[in-house]
């Protein structure tokens, strides 16, 4: 009885403690339509799994407690063998709740596919969730194409109906689409943006796709341009060496108006993204960075340089230069193994 006495007294104790790690839980803190609703999904599987949890652990306590050695009250049945009132809660609670768990699984696979277009129900409900009614309302929503390239110890992102690149730093409207193409130019990585939806990852020579939206804007302050704590923070969610925890990005949601003004701040740069500019980029093997990269801009990006920096492993790997899609998904061309990348 002293030994699961001071075993509760621990745990609690370290309940206690652990309350003074939990911060800003940014998975919980969603900021985007896909987020709120991976966010509640996540909430809803943990309840209904803490349904068989929470009675099993107090029924643990309850049975120690009413057939301890000491109860000489206790009901002694030494021949007792079966209860079907027993057997219907034990079996029939876990299967209800691995339906409904299945259920929510089976539905949200396909409504939360990464690879699934910001439907127009969607925005809806983006615009509707956007504490600003005002400036939803004026928000445009035609799609914003962002094509990224995990490099070694960076994140390059490329603008292609803009013909802009940054490093380190991305910027879109907000309650507008975000269609994100994802290949890397080094090892396998995962691009996680964590308040607005889930983690994709990154491989060299294949495609993969992920599509975000933000329900609001991400800097409030009302000063013009960005600090180093602006934006909803990115990262790499996928050990690759020695600088992956230096893979961090800050990622934006800004009016019309500020995008315009950024894409031009952006198009004044001197740089050019060529080849041999992201070939630069990239850091040495041994190197080890104790910090991220500092934002960059280019003004003007190579053609179709998203479609070579895949193209170089497929030649490499296969003889041919068409580019493999990440995903089968049966969105057209986009599906299949041999597909032309967008450019």
């Amino acid at each position: 009885m002293r030994q699961t006495f001071l075993a509760v007294l621990s745990l609690c104790a370290m309940a206690v403690l652990l309350t003074g790690c939990g911060g800003d839980i940014v998975i919980f803190n969603s900021k985007g339509q896909i987020g709120i609703e991976q966010r509640d999904l996540i909430i809803i599987s943990f309840v209904l799994m803490l349904l068989v949890v929470i009675p099993a652990i107090l029924m643990t306590f309850y049975f120690g407690w009413k057939y301890r050695q000491g109860n000489a009250s206790s009901e002694y049945l030494p021949t007792w063998a079966h209860s079907t009132k027993i057997e219907i809660v034990v079996w029939g609670v876990p299967v209800l709740i691995i339906c409904a768990l299945a259920y929510l699984a089976g539905t949200t696979s396909h409504s939360l596919d990464p690879y699934k277009p910001i439907t127009a129900e969607k925005i809806a409900q983006s615009v509707q969730n956007n504490p600003d009614q005002a400036l939803a309302n004026q928000v445009k929503k035609q799609p914003v194409t962002i094509q990224v390239v995990a490099e070694q110890w960076k994140w390059v992102f490329i603008y292609p109906e803009q013909n802009i690149a940054t490093v380190n730093e991305i910027v879109f409207p907000v309650n507008t689409p975000v269609n994100f193409r994802i290949t890397s130019n080094a090892a396998m990585n995962s691009f996680f943006i964590p308040q607005l939806g889930g983690q994709v990852y990154a491989m060299a020579g294949m495609q993969t796709q992920l599509h975000l939206i933000a329900n609001e804007l991400s800097d409030k302050d009302g000063k013009p341009g960005f600090g180093p704590d602006d934006g909803y923070r990115g990262m790499s969610a996928n050990y690759s060496g020695f600088g992956f925890s230096n893979m961090r990005f800050r990622a934006h949601s800004v009016t019309d108006e500020e995008y315009a003004a950024w894409v031009n701040q952006v198009k004044a740069s001197p740089n050019a993204l060529t080849m041999d500019a992201l070939h630069a980029l990239r850091d040495d093997p041994k190197n080890r960075p104790h910090h991220p990269n500092p934002v960059m801009y280019f003004s003007s990006v190579q053609p179709n340089l998203f479609k070579t920096i895949i193209d170089q492993y497929m030649a490499a790997q296969h003889g041919h230069t068409s580019s493999q899609s990440g995903h089968e998904s049966g969105h057209g061309a986009e599906g299949s193994h041999d597909t032309v990348v967008e450019e």
